[in-house]
């Protein structure tokens, strides 16, 4: 069940326990204590509501930054990774494979505040060796979710 379960509220997080009961063939009290098992065990760590920002009037930027790090003796990547991720403007911290270390994932109003976080905050970490900042333009699909759905034309065909 919880395999499944997990698979289900990934996908729709907002899906009422009456339904998830249904689909997953057990009673609702059985779901709301794995429920409650999960979020004990740090395996659900939070609830989140996917915004298309585009649609809005509410400016935002986000950017990928790749960064190089000296790992610390003892402590590997994790300890420059959790000040990084301390920073309130970090929305995501990953440890990567490749020619950079970590990629971090930032959000701001504006270019220039991501370029000033990069600049004055990032690259001063002592760990810190490099950075290559790539700005998001377009998103087309997250958390899959499709959000650059084409308009479909739903008027009725006639012919004579």
């Amino acid at each position: 069940m919880r395999e499944e379960l997990l698979s289900i509220i990934e996908k729709n997080s907002r899906i009422g326990l009456d339904e998830l009961a249904v689909l997953l063939g057990v009673k609702e009290a059985d779901v709301l204590a794995e429920f409650e098992a999960l979020e004990k065990e740090g395996i659900i760590c939070g609830y989140h509501t996917l915004i298309d920002w585009d649609k809005t009037s509410i400016e935002k930027v986000m950017a990928l930054i790749e960064v190089r790090v000296t790992p610390q003796r003892g402590q590997g990547f994790d300890s420059i990774a959790e000040r990084i991720y301390n920073y309130p403007e970090v929305r995501a911290v990953y440890l990567i494979s490749g020619g950079y270390d970590l990629l971090v994932i930032l959000e701001e109003k504006s270019l220039r505040e991501i370029a000033n976080f990069v600049s004055d905050k990032l690259s001063t970490l002592d760990s810190v060796l490099s950075t290559a900042s790539h700005f998001i333009l377009k998103k087309y699909k997250d958390h899959g979710t499709i959000l650059a759905k084409k308009h479909e034309d739903e008027r009725e065909i006639i012919t004579p």
